[in-house]
């Protein structure tokens, strides 16, 4: 993995607007996890018994597996949707390239506002007051929301937020947000710490429509999101490689050189 990162920020220092230096030092690098692992407790978006599988073909004597088996939706646990999700006619998970699973980091903390309305959504002046403290958003981005639900992923009741009706509430890009970024910035893809980049309550997946439909990937039940700053992170994004697959599971790191 040290050798991949190399190569890409080596690939990054050469760019004409990269302030990296030549060689990159990795040996002071910090590396983050962004992946939850995908699991029986996971959380899951819909019903009552989770929609993972995961079954023992082979054991050693200890009990621990040689070979196992797994059936898994495409969009559980931390996964990436792929531009065909909200769209007919555009790219599959198996269509986008390394380029385009590699990019900065953009981080927006929205977390306090999170916390006290849980249906919120990012607007374009969230986007704007962003840009005036940290910079234009660098071509080639990948931009991720910081709500503060990666904290609550191991109470699923806290992190689904169902209310008496059945509904979710949990924040997320809103419609204008969206359009900013899909429009009128040149990012590769967007992410969120829980279970959408639409809001819960939403009910068209509006910002599904305009970001993949724009060509652009999603990346969903991302972990410690929290613990990356404003700029500076890098994101190596790992998907599985499902043939025609409209997304699939995820391992995401983020490196801070």
């Amino acid at each position: 993995m040290r050798t991949l990162v190399t190569i890409c920020l080596l690939l990054v220092g050469c760019g004409p607007a990269s302030n990296q230096p030549s060689g990159t030092d990795l040996t002071s690098a910090t590396f983050i996890d962004m992946t939850h692992s995908v699991s029986l407790n996971a959380p899951f978006w819909s019903g009552e018994v989770t929609p993972f599988e995961y079954n023992a073909l082979a054991t050693h004597a200890s009990g621990k597996v040689v070979m196992g088996q797994y059936a898994v939706p495409e969009h559980f646990g931390t996964h990436l949707d792929a531009p065909i999700h909200g769209g007919d006619n555009l790219p599959t998970v198996d269509q986008l390239t390394a380029e385009d699973l590699f990019g900065p980091a953009v981080v927006v903390d929205i977390s306090s506002k999170a916390e006290t309305d849980a249906d919120y959504r990012l607007t374009r002046e969230d986007l704007l007051e962003w840009e005036h403290d940290h910079g234009r958003i660098p071509d080639g981005a990948i931009v991720l929301l910081n709500t503060g639900w990666s904290l609550k992923w191991n109470d699923m009741d806290a992190y689904r937020n169902r209310a008496d009706d059945g509904r979710m509430h949990f924040p997320g890009f809103g419609e204008e947000s969206a359009s900013f970024l899909a429009n009128e910035r040149s990012i590769r893809g967007i992410g969120i710490d829980n279970m959408s980049v639409d809001y819960g309550l939403s009910s068209g997946f509006e910002v599904h429509s305009i970001v993949n439909g724009s060509g652009k990937y999603h990346l969903e039940n991302v972990a410690n999101v929290h613990l990356l700053p404003a700029t500076g992170a890098h994101l190596i994004v790992a998907p599985i490689k499902i043939e025609g697959g409209s997304g699939g599971q995820v391992r995401i790191w983020a490196v801070l050189p």
